[in-house]
């Protein structure tokens, strides 16, 4: 264990480095549990993540509780608040939600790439980011034509590490005076399971996780297929392939990087070290994720390999919430943009990245359709 590793995690968190910080994780993973010059402990390797993620003696809790003056949500709390906050938002969607979504789906992925000029267009702003956030308005009751105020906020939010105050503030008041159309936060307030603070809390969380990261992933699997055409024939030609493709994505440049607000609440031992009570711990999804030590040839883009579990969606109580749709929006785009990308040119390589070390994804992707397939 060394402070030497500051510098290194300094860099992951440089804008600079946002096109391929994965350099930089090899270096970090040399020790599975490394301390910086602040204090804070930085976990990388596959099984030293895996062991802390579901370990009940690191709290998730209070992390932004005073940014915004709500209880935080559920993916900020400990058991119990946790478990019963998370039980009443999924109670009323139940068990074949995600199912019952694919035929809608299907038909705004296939009206979306209909739009998509033989020109140059942007795969984020055209197709990425309008297919989740529509899917994710439609199922909270959020006027989709709010769109405009929201991301503004949304975008500041999540341009750092830490939050930005404000922004969230302004998001949250807009949520607390949010007279939604039918959906789950018109079925969350009719249950009456939680108070008004932790139904807008619960509201901002599933309206920024329920698309933001799956914009990531689409663009993620996006920059393969346009760096990388042969696997756009193979997506038409084998059915079914979109499911590997899009678990190799979420291994090989997932869309949550790392997690960053975890409190140790005793000493924990993992890896040859004790994490000491009290100290801020970060856990590198992306970097466990292409540990050698668990996948072969790790740096591969490999849809083909051996399935293996990844930790892009967590694990243990804070498994991600959304993953069964992030995963079906994902399958979906991949299906429909395969064709249109086979004859695409990609105009800006490495494209411009979002500025966040924490949720990584091209801002922008600029691509040319002048010989785009049938």
């Amino acid at each position: 264990m060394t402070t030497a590793v500051g510098s290194v995690f300094s860099a992951v968190l440089d804008p600079v480095n946002r096109h391929d910080p994965y350099p930089l994780f090899t270096s970090l993973r040399r020790e599975p549990v490394s301390v910086t010059a602040d204090g804070r402990y930085v976990v990388s390797t596959f099984d030293a993540v895996s062991a802390l993620l579901p370990d009940p003696r690191l709290s998730s809790a209070g992390a932004v509780t005073d940014l915004v003056g709500l209880p935080p949500s559920f993916l900020m709390q400990d058991p119990p608040d946790h478990d019963r906050l998370r039980r009443l938002a999924y109670r009323p969607l139940g068990p074949h939600w995600v199912a019952d979504l694919e035929p809608k789906l299907v038909a705004l992925a296939g009206e979306l790439a209909g739009d998509l000029r033989p020109s140059t267009v942007d795969i984020v702003d055209d197709f990425a980011y309008p297919l989740p956030i529509r899917v994710i308005c439609a199922l909270l009751g959020v006027p989709l034509a709010d769109e405009p105020r929201f991301r503004v906020w949304i975008d500041r939010a999540l341009t750092a590490v830490q939050p930005d105050r404000g922004a969230l503030e302004e998001l949250a008041e807009y949520m607390s005076e949010l007279r939604a159309a039918p959906g789950l936060l018109r079925d969350l307030a009719a249950d009456g399971g939680m108070s008004r603070a932790e139904l807008v809390s619960t509201a901002m969380l599933l309206l920024i996780a329920g698309h933001e990261t799956t914009v990531n992933l689409i663009a993620n699997s996006a920059l393969v297929l346009l760096r990388r055409p042969l696997w756009c024939d193979r997506l038409v030609a084998e059915p079914g392939l979109e499911i590997r493709f899009v678990e190799e994505v979420l291994r090989h440049d997932p869309p949550v990087q790392m997690l960053t607000w975890r409190t140790a609440l005793d000493d924990i031992p993992v890896a040859g070290t004790t994490i000491p009570r009290g100290a801020s711990v970060t856990l590198l999804l992306a970097a466990a994720n292409r540990d050698p030590a668990r996948f072969a040839h790790p740096d591969r883009f490999d849809p083909d390999r051996r399935p293996a579990p990844h930790l892009a969606f967590g694990a243990g109580i804070h498994y991600c919430f959304g993953a069964p749709l992030a995963r079906l929006e994902a399958q979906v785009a991949l299906r429909t943009l395969a064709p249109i990308l086979a004859g695409a040119r990609l105009l800006e390589d490495p494209p411009e990245y979002r500025l966040s070390a924490v949720l990584r994804g091209p801002r922008h992707l600029r691509v040319a359709l002048d010989h785009r397939q049938p």
